[in-house]
């Protein structure tokens, strides 16, 4: 094709423009860096809980005063304070909620919510954390924002870099920036970490290698541990001027680290908030009973007599201060449509939990008992436990829809062996609507975290455990399942390939005895005939015609067994004449000679 230019020359252009796509923005590859889902009004945590109206109000206005006036008796600011408290004490609702407050009164300065059963792996790993907190204070001010983007153009390759570095390129180093600059009031308010103790460990070597350069593998809490020192470096820079609150359970890594100790910890914190310890929450899990209540009574249309006695104050004292047991009775009841409200409530307040210090006793009771409402509970456990394994291949791209799940764990594609199983238990887990549009996009989910932490302590769910390995092996033997439903029947009509067949009929290995039985099995069990014919035909057709070589003969006496054995008619003297094959006849010698074979072999003791 001619082209404009062609042989031209002695020319020249003038405001010539070179159009390309333009330089990515420095904003726009932070942007790309964040983990969205993690921040407190992301859309993947739009059904997250939050305190009811009422509750948790002397906790949140605890925090909100922490987070506006500081510690008022203390002369050194104390810019960090540990929320924390046992499973299902409502650390996340409050956090939420506190959230929300500050974004409202202009006190939010960043949010992140870790979540080990996210589909999204930032929300579970330490690589997006530092990039998610600049990104949300680069929205707070336009200047802070350029003083941000000038630091990526500056140093392109942070992103590779530590938690450490991240920290003072992308946050700190701009903080100073608009500070020294600026004569009017800096940001100010709160940066919420919630969940800390979910996040998982970032591998960065080959763990699998045993040798002596091998590597060990990374431990959670050694990530967690970084991200904290990073906060408590952020938070004694001068020029930072927010205050953190970090919520996590009281595992060792957080103890240790917020010890008061001042011999083992220089560094002062401000003094930790227990949930469990320094709060009452019977008041508040009463005021959400009774309003959760008033709302089923209102959607049954049920009498105001409708709750037994002293209903509110069993549950109350059977939730020992755990707002996930309140929450879970009353999903089971609003839920559960096989059984009116009234007998579901009575069936829960006749569960006793033995007498035990243990704060979420009463919880496994009341796990147990859903659990064992399915018409098959180890086959349904192993489904929420394979769930909650293949919720997390959406950090490597595959898709754990709903659809996908089905897929892959039901034994029948078209039965609906998953509402068979999992229908009594949406007290426990988001469940997809059945329709295939929704299947294919939604994911189940579960409510609370405690659920996945019950299934994988025996000695909290005893006779429900199911083992790490015994889910490995239901997911590996469904794939299998799942491969072999579309997978086994090409293999068994592969010898249509009339050069696939020829082929491994005179391979350099020769075949054996046991492949041929498990090819011929494999066809006996597809029910297809054909296949047989071909492969029986086909080894021989190419054999020379003073003798059959031995990869034919190990085939036409394998079928030969294999089908007797089954009782299917053998090959006789007809089926060599339906090929146009010179050595008929030769060949019909060699079937009847192998059968005799086959059954000489057969009688043998």
């Amino acid at each position: 094709m001619a082209r404009n230019f062609d042989r031209a020359h002695d020319f020249h252009i003038d405001n010539f423009n070179v159009l390309g796509a333009p330089p990515a923005n420095p904003l726009e590859k932070l942007e790309a860096r964040i983990a969205a889902g993690a921040i407190h009004d992301s859309a993947e945590r739009c059904d997250a809980p939050k305190c009811q109206l009422e509750t948790r109000v002397a906790v949140q206005d605890d925090l909100y005063d922490w987070i506006v006036d500081g510690d008022r008796a203390s002369e050194d600011p104390r810019k960090i304070k540990w929320v924390t408290g046992p499973a299902g004490c409502g650390k996340t609702a409050i956090m939420g909620s506190l959230a929300d407050r500050c974004a409202a009164n202009g006190v939010l300065g960043a949010t992140f919510f870790f979540a080990s059963w996210s589909a999204s792996i930032g929300r579970r790993r330490k690589t997006a954390f530092v990039p998610t907190i600049a990104y949300q204070l680069t929205q707070l001010r336009e200047d802070l924002g350029d003083a941000v983007s000038t630091a990526i153009e500056k140093n392109p390759a942070v992103f590779g870099k530590n938690l450490h570095v991240q920290m003072e390129v992308l946050v700190l180093s701009p903080l100073r920036e608009i500070v020294g600059r600026s004569d009017g009031p800096g940001p100010q308010g709160a940066i919420i970490v919630d969940g800390l103790d979910e996040c998982e460990a970032e591998q960065y070597h080959d763990t699998t290698n045993t040798g002596p350069r091998g590597n060990s593998e990374r431990k959670r809490a050694e990530d967690q541990l970084e991200i904290l020192k990073v906060l408590q470096a952020a938070s004694l820079d001068p020029s930072f001027p927010f205050r953190i609150l970090i919520a996590s359970r009281p595992e060792r890594v957080f103890r240790e680290f917020f010890d008061p100790d001042p011999e083992r910890n220089p560094t002062p914190f401000a003094h930790k908030l227990d949930l469990h310890a320094d709060y009452n929450a019977d008041a508040d899990i009463t005021l959400f009973l009774e309003a959760q209540f008033s709302l089923i009574r209102r959607r049954y249309n049920l009498p105001s007599s409708w709750l037994p006695p002293g209903a509110i104050e069993t549950l109350v004292q059977n939730a020992s201060g755990q707002f996930i047991y309140a929450a879970t009775v009353i999903r089971v009841l609003d839920m559960d449509h096989q059984e009116p409200p009234k007998a579901l409530l009575e069936a829960v307040l006749k569960m006793e939990a033995t007498t035990t210090s243990n704060p979420l006793k009463s919880l496994d009771v009341l796990y147990s008992y859903i659990l064992n409402s399915s018409p098959h509970p180890p086959l349904s456990i192993l489904w929420v436990r394979s769930i909650a394994v293949l919720n997390g291949l959406g950090s490597v791209g595959v898709s754990p829809c709903a659809s996908n799940i089905h897929l892959l764990l039901q034994t029948d594609p078209e039965s609906n062996e998953a509402e068979h199983l999992l229908g009594n238990l949406h007290s426990l887990i988001r469940i997809p609507p059945p329709s295939p549009s929704d299947q294919a996009k939604a994911e189940y989910d579960f409510y609370h975290k405690s659920l996945i932490d019950f299934l994988e302590d025996p000695g909290r769910c005893g006779m429900l455990y199911v083992s790490d390995n015994e889910t490995g092996r239901f997911i590996w033997d469904a794939s299998v399942r799942a491969c072999a439903k579309s997978f086994l029947g090409f293999l068994v009509r592969l010898p249509a390939l009339s050069w696939v067949s020829c082929g491994s009929a005179h391979s350099e290995v020769l075949p054996t005895p046991a492949h041929a039985n498990w090819w011929v099995s494999l066809a006996i069990g597809d029910k297809d005939y054909n296949p047989i014919w071909w492969i029986f035909r086909d080894v021989h057709n190419s054999c020379p015609w003073y003798r059959c070589k031995p990869a034919c003969r190990v085939w036409s006496r394998c079928i030969l067994r294999r089908l007797e054995s089954a009782t299917w008619v053998a090959p006789g003297v007809l089926w060599p004449r339906r090929s146009p094959d010179s050595q008929s006849e030769r060949f019909n010698g060699l079937v009847r000679k192998a059968i005799r074979d086959a059954r000489k072999r057969d009688a043998e003791p």
